[in-house]
Parts: C-alpha cells; structure tokens; sequence
C-alpha cells in the first residue's frame, strides 16, 4: 500500500513564511512527477506547483516567485516553501504524486490527506 504523508501546515500571518513536506512510503518502485494542489472553500481544486523526478518545475501565476517546490528522490519527499503568504494562500494543500508500486504496471496518482494552511492576522 502506497501512501503520502502531508505535514507542515498551520496558521501564519500575512508576509510569512511556511514549509510544507510530503513522503511517500510503502512499496515504491519509482516516483514520477510530484506536486501540491491546494483547495479553498468553495473553489475547484488547483495546481500550485509541481517538479519532475528530473528537477523541472511549473508553478501557478499566483505564487510565482513566492513558492519554491524541491523533491529529495532518495527519500521519496517533496517540499514546499511558502514565503510573503497571502490571505488568499488559505487553503487546504494537497500532495500529489504519480507513483508506480513493485506489484504495479502504471503510475498511479496518488493524493496525501490535506494540511489546513491559514494566512490571516
């Protein structure tokens, strides 16, 4: 059974900064690319920002130049900082990783639980 684990979410005021970690654990024969979506109440789920398992990186407009995503391959873990937060950052963020088990032929995608990530003073 192949998990991802989210933690690192929490409250931050305006300007802040937060980080985000995902791990993925049990039976992995490979990773491919990862990411975090995050949704707020009453808005569709939505990309923040995703890396391949080369290193290659896409991120919203919106957090452009505040977010910065990084993945550790060997440890199967994908960050997320956040800087100069913003209340409209309030969200729930969402790991998100395709990922191919030994018993398997194809990647599954495969999504953490959620972590509360709340930017208010």
């Amino acid at each position: 059974q192949v998990q991802l684990v989210e933690s690192g979410g929490g409250l931050v005021q305006p300007g802040g900064s937060l980080g985000l970690s995902c791990s993925a654990s049990g039976s992995i024969f490979s990773i491919n690319a990862m990411g975090w979506y995050r949704q707020a109440p009453g808005k569709e789920r939505e990309l923040v920002a995703s890396i391949t398992s080369g290193g290659n990186t896409n991120y919203a407009d919106s957090v452009k130049g505040r977010f910065a995503i990084s993945r550790d391959n060997a440890k199967n873990t994908v960050l997320l900082q956040m800087n100069s937060l913003k209340p409209e950052d309030t969200a729930v963020y969402y790991c998100n990783a395709q990922i191919k088990g030994y018993s398997s032929y194809v990647y599954r995608n495969t999504w953490g639980q959620g972590t509360q990530v709340t930017v208010s003073s």
